[in-house]
């Protein structure tokens, strides 16, 4: 191949150079190794599934359309400017037709009419403040729901990180058996070993690579699975770089976002409270128009003017629906608080819990490392005897599956520890 692109180049370098890179570059892509691969790291997934979520562009959306509603109720307490026409003529016939005493014959009117409606600061900002109140609520939920996604993200990213590494070490194990099956069937044929020997070791081979490939399945389906959840339309394999989890120090139930809901709930309550007793002020709406208006009479050119006016409401009894409406939020106010309460002692127990398990599992790995260390001496002594043909076969296989064994376990636990640090960074979210 080297030689044919050199003759290539050598016949005409300047015409063919263009060719030449297209060559170069389909048999790179056509031969390229592995380790190659496109490899991929947690934040990408985590910030693809953020950016796609339609639940939070629903947020978002619900953020501004909150904004647009205190906009328009601040309007609602403005001014309005309307203008109004009024025109009819009621003909009477030989006598016949409406009373003129009341129709006048008809009525022309053309006004521009100011109306105010007088309201306290206090009430406005009361109902502005609902609307602020229901931005926050829904901020919260967002973060919250952000939280959510990055928790299944990075669960799904783990497990099949987890699946990643056995593929590797397994393959690595494939490697060393592949070695020694090559030194084996030489000893073999010189009668160091005998051929059950060989097919032993041989069937242990083959199991380890239908394991390889077991593992490959299963990987390439939870890789499916975590694309799924980021809305990723991608088939291709992807290698996962180890994902940089670190335990974030624990916080106070009242630093939580969870704890934050609670907070503006009870601030809503409070609001809607004083809003009872606003709806039961008294309210005065005051006016004033000017323009035309006039019968179908003489000097109809005189009835230009104009006009004030105000109506004023003064509630004075509704049956007792304003102490029944407190009672209702006070009730309210209680069950909110009941959660709260039951939610920070759960807050307590699961972190208590989740740290308890946390140690626990470093101490299985710290353990495991330890079987490991010793399975590897044991598994390069044999390897050495094997050479020489000091070491039974079965020996040999049995000390690998105890490293295999112990790598697992390392793996499984390793996985569960990162398993158990995302759910405690859940929980330590700060609002």
């Amino acid at each position: 191949m080297q030689f044919f692109i050199f003759t290539f180049v050598s016949i005409n370098r300047k015409k063919h150079m263009k060719h030449l890179f297209t060559i170069a570059l389909f048999l790179f892509l056509r031969f390229i190794p592995n380790g190659f691969a496109q490899t991929n790291s947690l934040s990408y997934y985590i910030n693809f599934s953020l950016e796609n979520s339609p639940l939070l562009k629903g947020y978002q959306n619900q953020l501004v359309i909150n904004q647009i509603d205190s906009l328009i109720l601040k309007t609602a307490f403005k001014p309005s400017v309307n203008f109004s026409s009024t025109n009819f003529w009621s003909p009477i016939v030989d006598e016949f037709g409406y009373d003129e005493s009341i129709t006048h014959k008809g009525r022309n009117s053309a006004l521009l009419t100011v109306r105010q409606t007088i309201i306290g600061n206090s009430d406005l900002k009361a109902k502005l403040n609902a609307f602020t109140l229901d931005n926050q609520s829904a901020q919260n939920s967002k973060s919250i729901s952000e939280q959510d996604l990055k928790l299944a993200v990075t669960t799904q990213y783990i497990t099949a990180y987890g699946i990643l590494e056995e593929i590797l070490y397994n393959e690595e194990l494939e490697s060393l058996l592949k070695k020694e099956e090559v030194l084996l069937k030489k000893l073999t044929e010189n009668s160091v070993y005998k051929f059950t020997d060989y097919l032993n070791f041989q069937v242990n081979l083959q199991q380890q690579q239908l394991l390889i490939n077991q593992r490959k399945a299963e990987y390439k389906n939870h890789l499916a699975i975590l694309n799924y959840l980021c809305g990723i339309t991608d088939t291709s394999y992807i290698v996962l770089n180890k994902p940089n989890i670190i335990l974030q120090p624990s916080l106070s139930f009242e630093n939580t976002l969870q704890y934050n809901n609670f907070k503006i709930d009870s601030l809503k309550i409070r609001n809607s409270d004083a809003l009872i007793d606003y709806a039961y002020r008294p309210k005065l709406d005051v006016y004033a128009d000017a323009g035309f208006m006039s019968t179908l009479s003489n000097y109809t050119y005189k009835h230009f003017g104009a006009s004030i006016g105000f109506s004023l409401t003064i509630p004075i009894y509704d049956g007792g629906q304003r102490q029944q409406q407190h009672l209702k939020l006070k009730l309210s106010e209680q069950n909110r608080k009941n959660y709260q309460d039951f939610s920070r002692q759960q807050y307590r127990q699961k972190l208590d819990l989740l740290h308890q398990q946390l140690k626990e599992t470093e101490q299985l790995i710290n353990q495991a490392q330890t079987v490991i260390k010793t399975s590897r001496t044991l598994v390069e002594a044999y390897g050495k005897q094997i050479q020489t043909g000091d070491a039974a076969v079965t020996d040999y296989i049995l000390s690998i599956q105890h490293l295999m064994n112990a790598q697992h376990v390392i793996t499984q636990h390793t996985n569960h520890k990162l398993q158990i640090i995302n759910q405690i960074n859940y929980w330590n979210h700060e609002k």
